[in-house]
């Protein structure tokens, strides 16, 4: 367990009111690179990111089940230095071909769909190659939307 997390978890805990017993579904980073995992939390911190995607393959490869809505998560910058905690406030499982900007524009990342695609595009075939699997148009892409609920600076 990170410690660094579970310490961070505690103060939410308190500082939130909330009961002590109650569990963060995951600890993680955006992304597969230092860069990008430190510019999306940037923009989950800014409220401009309200919204991740991940390949249900992803999910099923490494055996973690698919996130719910309720559920709360650590997002860390690279290092895995704990920066906030989001809620997640709906899940829609979607084919990657059916994404509209409507849709993935929540993500806060991209201006339009063309430039998301390309980039989920080149994220999935990197994640598929080290997890096992090979993207495709049809692929089944899990939309997770979320709130930031807590930040390490106490601001929301």
């Amino acid at each position: 367990m990170n410690e660094k997390a579970e310490k961070f978890w505690q103060e939410f805990l308190r500082e939130t009111g909330r009961d002590p017993k109650l569990r963060y579904s995951e600890c993680f980073h955006f992304e597969l690179t230092e860069y990008w995992a430190n510019e999306l939390l940037r923009l989950v911190l800014e409220g401009r990111k309200k919204a991740t995607s991940s390949s249900l393959w992803g999910y099923e490869l490494e055996g973690d089940k698919v996130p719910e809505k309720g559920e709360l998560s650590i997002v860390t910058d690279w290092n895995g230095e704990p920066e906030c905690v989001i809620e997640t406030t709906a899940v829609t499982m979607i084919p990657f071909k059916d994404i509209t900007f409507d849709i993935c524009s929540r993500e806060g990342e991209d201006d339009d769909l063309k430039s998301w695609q390309e980039g989920h595009r080149a994220f999935f075939t990197e994640e598929g190659k080290e997890l096992g699997y090979e993207f495709s148009e049809d692929m089944p892409v899990i939309f997770q939307e979320f709130c930031v609920v807590y930040r390490k600076d106490g601001n929301k």
